[in-house]
């Protein structure tokens, strides 16, 4: 099943904050027209970025898809046109069994890079990057793979996985 949803308050409480009105407030991300790809994601958090500077922000969403499924995220086209403001890593890649992992349920943040001359504002529900769900495929002769997730961000390379 494809869907967006809040983490828990139990995870936002360790992530955010533990104010349940700003939790209750959080907005699932949807697409803005009935043709477009993407699903807007919205910041749980205000923000300013200098310019040169990286923030993480949070926004306390996680993401369930299909086995064979990515969710892409990618900035939104006016952040990068207008204001400079890029992904950290070009392009997030969350894959499904990222989703309710051990170590964070499954939350996701979007790291973003100021790379104009002003300070850019974000405030708690701008939108702040687009995922887009898409199925992928694997080569045919691929030996099994049995390693499962057990942690968040960057486990997929440590020991154990």
């Amino acid at each position: 099943m494809r869907k967006l949803e809040k983490i828990s308050f139990e995870q936002f409480k360790k992530d955010i904050s533990d104010d349940k009105e700003l939790y209750d407030s959080i907005i699932l991300p949807t697409r803005s027209t009935k043709k477009s790809a993407a699903y807007d994601i919205r910041s749980a958090v205000d923000e300013i970025i200098h310019p040169g500077e990286a923030k993480v922000i949070k926004t306390g969403l996680k993401v369930a898809m299909n086995d064979d499924e990515v969710f892409y995220l990618f900035i939104r086209s006016s952040m990068g046109y207008k204001y400079n403001v890029t992904l950290m890593n070009a392009v997030g890649v969350i894959d499904a069994d990222f989703y309710n992992n051990e170590t964070n349920e499954g939350h996701f943040s979007v790291k973003l890079v100021n790379h104009g001359t002003e300070d850019y504002v974000i405030n708690f529900g701008d939108r702040i990057a687009q995922g887009v769900f898409m199925k992928y495929l694997t080569v045919d002769d691929e030996e099994e793979i049995t390693n499962v997730r057990k942690g968040g961000l960057g486990s997929t390379n440590k020991e154990g996985k």
